[in-house]
């Protein structure tokens, strides 16, 4: 599957008290190990620069104020304003030593990166940072940091940035033209015991499709209600898998491609019994909640959970939604779900676990299960809705509305059949890219930035 003349390399981030510390290495080659330091106030600008673009409520936001900003304003709203991002976060968070290490490992075929990130840098769409030509003086980034230290606390840097001309500052050249982009395991779940199920022996198996699944006791247009909207053969999602049913079997077994979408048995023992049948893979498309403001108590990975059909009744470590009980990480290691070898989870910030201490959430649960590749969200993707509603307007006269949510799950899901899913998830994301680097706003990386592809055992 993966070539063995292709470089490796791995970019690691670690919060040491007041400074964040990042190294690249090539595997194989420590002597070219580069080092480098973030300080706390520059830490916390290009937090508050990926704060702004993302569709998450951040103050007195609403769940709605969050995804009309990030759609219509923010800076992920527009190519010219998204790439001044990506400058920045690209001058901020990898030194210069790393760049330049990183610009001399060009090759084809081209390398491979793991991304190892910190906590706090856990939502970063690294594929996504803009190599810099020039940036502030070490002087000037000197005096911004001090100047952000304060009698109350480090506060974000204000650093004096030269953006009249975007241009003179980079050449627009992404990190994920470099390499591709992935990110590690890590170590605690790697060393688990697990039982991996290979690809070259489950390719031939039967996908599973879970796709947007009919939460109990919640409307269509609820906060836990339809993702993909109203099943309808028509649709581009109906039509692709329309044509992969009848290209090879899938699971569930239906007979029109409309019965996949918004089923109502599916619960966690239905999804058991479809593992249980050795299928190639899993695609997971509909809400996910992170271990986050957890009611009894402090913040945990393994309450991190999917929302299938699960009436409350079922039991399960989540507490209830009204008629409904989440499905938590902890559930599914408890019930050691046999996973396939390559996994979607195409849902609300799916792959989250390295924002906290013990990456132990849905991506790792899926790792233990089985699972040597899982595609994931580092945010919440919005809707097709929400996407005509608030960015729509940006493109007149467009003909046939654009669903970005639909490509999205179109290109995981022809990616994962793929030799090397994740490479062939950071292609699309390329393709994406360069569409929206060329002007096309439909290709919004609200979208294609928010995916991340775990990888282990090998796998690409």
């Amino acid at each position: 599957m993966s070539d063995p003349d292709r470089l490796t390399l791995v970019l690691r981030y670690a919060d040491v008290g007041i400074v964040t510390y990042g190294s690249l290495r090539i595997v194989g080659q420590p002597s070219r190990t580069v080092n480098w330091v973030v300080e706390d106030p520059i830490l916390l600008a290009a937090l508050q620069e990926l704060t702004d673009a993302l569709p998450e409520p951040h103050g007195s936001e609403s769940r709605r104020d969050a995804i009309e900003r990030a759609l219509s304003r923010g800076p992920f709203a527009t190519p010219d304003t998204e790439l001044t991002a990506a400058y920045i976060l690209g001058v901020l968070l990898i030194g210069t030593p790393g760049w330049q290490l990183l610009t001399e490992c060009m090759a084809s075929p081209r390398a491979v990166l793991f991304v190892s990130p910190s906590a706090r840098l856990a939502r970063v769409p690294w594929g996504l940072l803009a190599v810099p030509k020039s940036g502030p003086s070490k002087e000037e980034l000197v005096r911004a940091r001090q100047d952000a230290i304060t009698r109350s606390g480090r506060v974000a840097a204000q650093i004096p940035w030269q953006l009249d001309d975007i241009s003179a500052r980079t050449d627009g050249h992404r990190l994920m033209e470099l390499v591709d982009v992935l990110i590690a395991v890590p170590p605690n779940i790697v060393h688990s015991p697990r039982a991996p199920a290979g690809w070259d022996a489950r390719r031939d198996g039967p996908p599973v499709l879970v796709l947007d699944p009919r939460v109990p006791g919640q409307r269509p247009d609820s906060a836990l209600g339809s993702v993909l909207g109203r099943p309808s053969p028509q649709t581009q999602l109906a039509q692709h898998f329309g044509e992969l049913t009848r290209r090879r079997p899938v699971l569930p077994d239906v007979g029109d491609a409309v019965e996949l979408f918004r089923r109502q048995d599916a619960d966690r023992t239905w999804l058991a019994k479809l593992l249980a049948q050795a299928p190639s893979r899993l695609m997971y498309v509909g809400h996910a909640s992170s271990g986050r403001g957890d009611p009894h108590g402090a913040d945990q990975a393994d309450r991190a959970a999917l929302h299938l059909a699960c009436a409350a009744g079922i039991p399960g470590d989540a507490d209830t939604i009204g008629d409904h009980r989440p499905l938590t990480a902890s559930d599914l290691m408890s019930l050691q779900l046999p996973m396939p070898p390559r996994v979607a989870l195409l849902a609300c910030g799916s792959g989250g676990d390295y924002q906290f201490d013990e990456a132990t959430g849905l991506v790792a649960a899926m790792i233990l299960g089985g699972a040597q590749l899982v595609t994931a969200t580092l945010w919440s993707l919005p809707t097709t809705a929400a996407y005509r509603q608030f960015a729509a307007a940006a493109v007149p006269g467009a003909g046939e509305p654009a669903d970005p949510m639909a490509e999205v799950v179109i290109a995981v899901d022809r990616a994962h059949e793929a030799a090397d899913a994740g490479c062939a998830v950071n292609q699309w994301q390329r393709v994406q890219m360069r569409r929206w680097r060329d002007g096309d706003v439909t290709a919004n990386p609200l979208y294609w930035g928010a995916l991340v592809t775990f990888a282990v055992d090998g796998a690409r």
